[in-house]
């Protein structure tokens, strides 16, 4: 790859050879590999990590290395690739801690509902992985605890924490530099156009509406999570004035 940096194209290599191997083993690796709810059954305590390198289909996965190309290789180059690569890890952490913490408060919410008609969470868990009694399910059916299975059930893939904190730091060190989205002809410089996309993340998460892009199943938690610990970072190194020179 033209002007790709070292780390980024590993990472990159690294995600297209995991995505090849979910092409070929399908919902054994999502299984295995995605992140789920720590109370899930199918939880694993290495999928913060390995979520970060699993992608939903071929737009998912071309999008995140495209950003990290575009982002992540002018941030290695004035940082290293050790500043960088715990930069990357760490906002992706943190993008899988705020999604699990918003999920346990909705997971929270919905059991305190159905703890007080009178079910136990054993029988509540047991219900939601296939097993117990049938009267709860015309419950969990109803609207009201589309979040409270969405937190349970659901899995988070992608790279997109990690690239929304890739993104920041990219507005943090290149402000004035000029951004476009495909449907916006207009350029637009990083401090205004990563703040704006941040909070229509935050938007569509609270509101539980689709992506910007179109379609539904977006960890949009995830992308805020990922984004508010690149701004943390951002601003701890820039108080205490870290440089690349540290990390080397």
């Amino acid at each position: 790859m033209r002007n790709v940096t070292e780390t980024v194209k590993q990472l990159i290599i690294i995600n297209i050879l995991f995505f090849i191997g979910t092409l070929i083993s399908g919902d054994v690796a999502y299984k295995f590999l995605a992140l789920y709810f720590p109370e899930n059954h199918d939880f694993h305590a290495w999928q913060p990590i390995t979520h970060m390198f699993m992608h939903g289909g071929y737009m998912h996965i071309f999008f995140n290395m495209f950003a990290l190309y575009s982002f992540g290789s002018a941030l290695e180059h004035f940082w290293g690739a050790k500043k960088f690569l715990f930069f990357y890890i760490s906002c992706g952490l943190g993008a899988a801690l705020v999604n699990t913490a918003i999920n346990y408060y909705y997971f929270q919410e919905g059991l305190n509902v159905l703890m007080n008609h009178g079910f136990s969470k054993a029988e509540v868990l047991s219900v939601l992985n296939g097993k117990g009694s049938n009267e709860i399910v015309p419950i969990l059916n109803s609207p009201d605890f589309k979040n409270f299975i969405s937190a349970y059930m659901g899995s988070v893939v992608g790279a997109s924490g990690a690239i929304y904190g890739t993104i920041v730091a990219f507005a943090f060190m290149f402000p004035n530099a000029e951004l476009a989205l495909m449907f916006i002809p207009v350029p637009i410089k990083a401090k205004y156009f990563v703040p704006g996309l941040v909070l229509i993340d935050l938007y569509l998460g609270v509101s539980g509406g689709e992506s910007i892009f179109g379609g539904g199943g977006i960890a949009h938690f995830a992308h805020v999570g990922g984004a508010l610990f690149g701004f943390i970072i951002m601003w701890y190194w820039k108080k205490n004035q870290f440089n690349a020179n540290r990390w080397n």
